[in-house]
């Protein structure tokens, strides 16, 4: 085991208030692509960029093509846990870890055993009908023929942040008040890139920043602890 790897197990072991924050890195081991990865969506060859596809605008305004895409390409229902979702499962268990902070909307924490999951987000598995209110399903949209329909009529739209949307508010504060608190910050499988989810990490006050991922982000003269490599690896390897 490396020097790092010790220290990270070190510091879990002696931490009881961990957060930890993720992103499609998390996910990309248990199949499902990362969106900037060479392999991932910004890398295939749509008749529209897929930036454009999952917008806001563009859903009102082209929904069929927008289902087309969103069913095609962002749902992953057969997908299971990783040795990453595990492990977090196991140290909320054990009472180390807080809360898992996730850009995924895929419900793998879930169903990995996590019960404080905040989906910064939002999730495929949750639906609605943007006429009434109802709420459909995952199985109910795999399986729905072009554009959801609601039993009133109206149409069905995940509950996923569009590009052009904001976050959930209450979903964001109550992420920076885990943060703020938290004695160890996990951050693994995510470039960083993304804002606002990106700039969590200015809440955090202690000095257990640990950065997990394949590649290096802005945020790396930051980290108090650096580990190159894939997380559930990585995890799988210290739990």
């Amino acid at each position: 085991m490396t020097r790092e790897m010790e220290q990270l197990k070190q510091w879990i072991e002696e931490s009881d208030n961990i957060v930890f924050f993720g992103g499609a890195g998390v996910s990309t081991e248990s199949g499902i692509p990362d969106f900037r990865s060479v392999d991932g969506l910004y890398h295939q060859q749509y008749k529209y960029p897929p930036e454009t596809i999952i917008s806001h605008s563009f859903y009102m305004r082209n929904p069929e093509e927008f289902y087309r895409f969103y069913k095609n390409k962002m749902l992953f229902p057969d997908a299971k846990p990783n040795a990453a979702h595990l492990a977090l499962a196991k140290l909320e268990a054990q009472g180390k870890l807080k809360a898992v902070l996730t850009q995924n909307i895929d419900g793998l924490h879930q169903d990995a055993g996590s019960r404080e999951v905040l989906e910064l987000h939002g999730s495929v598995r949750r639906n609605y009908c943007t006429r009434c209110g109802k709420f459909y399903d995952l199985p109910y949209i795999v399986q729905a023929s072009g554009v959801p329909k609601c039993s009133c009529g109206g149409a069905v739209k995940p509950d996923v942040v569009l590009y052009e949307e904001g976050l959930d508010q209450r979903t964001m504060q109550k992420a920076v008040s885990y943060i703020r608190n938290a004695d160890m910050l996990i951050i693994g499988g995510t470039s960083l890139t993304v804002y606002p989810a990106a700039g969590l990490i200015d809440y955090y006050r202690g000095n257990r920043l640990v950065l997990i991922n394949k590649s290096v982000t802005p945020m790396d003269n930051r980290a108090d602890l650096i580990i190159s490599g894939k997380i559930g690896e990585v995890f799988a390897e210290i739990l």
